[in-house]
């Protein structure tokens, strides 16, 4: 049983990944806050490298706790999608204004679709139902349709909506970090219980 808790909790110890996601995505979401005007081609760049670094680390982090995590293969699946879609943008840095809302409205929506996945796995695994992931997923997913529905209204517009569809994805991978750190906190407690029984044991 040590053996086991041991290497769940070698496998949780990584969950702070997530949230570095969500640091990433929330930073870039308030400097297209700040740069409204920006140029569509520094914003396609900026793009490119956020989707890259983040794809690496949910690919990192899905083979870290692939013993641990019934779930792994989601996180696998979002990070290769990220890295995709990064590398594809550094690729073509010219990509027009028509056709990167539509990257952002299917990364989104495809997002939103993983977290609502992950918040339901979650309830099922006894860590409750985790409603604010649910929340910023279906608010995800709501943005999601608006910027594929009519990606054409206007330059400020998009820049406005990309970067709160960033806060957005941003917040939901924090609340997902610290449902995976109150997952390890569970397993922390189990492990003291049990080395404090064998120490007990030892005594008599």
């Amino acid at each position: 049983m040590g053996e086991i808790l041991d290497a769940a909790y070698s496998r949780l110890k990584h969950w702070y990944t997530p949230l570095i996601i969500g640091i990433l995505f929330i930073a870039f979401g308030v400097f297209l806050f700040s740069q409204p005007v920006g140029a569509y081609l520094g914003l396609a760049i900026f793009f490119a490298w956020t989707f890259l670094l983040s794809g690496i680390f949910e690919i990192f982090f899905s083979f870290s706790n692939r013993e641990s995590i019934n779930g792994w293969g989601w996180y696998l699946v979002s990070g290769i999608f990220s890295t995709v879609i990064g590398i594809y943008l550094l690729i073509y840095p010219g990509i027009s204004a028509a056709v990167l809302p539509y990257v952002v409205g299917f990364t989104l929506m495809f997002r939103s679709v993983f977290a609502l996945g992950l918040a339901f796995q979650h309830s099922s695994m006894g860590l409750g139902t985790s409603w604010g992931l649910i929340l910023t997923a279906v608010l995800g997913l709501i943005l999601s349709f608006m910027i594929i529905s009519d990606p054409l209204f206007g330059a400020y517009s998009i820049v406005v909506m990309t970067a709160v569809t960033f806060i957005m994805v941003g917040i939901n991978a924090a609340i997902l970090a610290f449902d995976l750190k109150k997952l390890k906190n569970r397993v922390d407690g189990v492990r003291d219980s049990v080395k404090n029984f064998r120490e007990g044991s030892g005594n008599l």
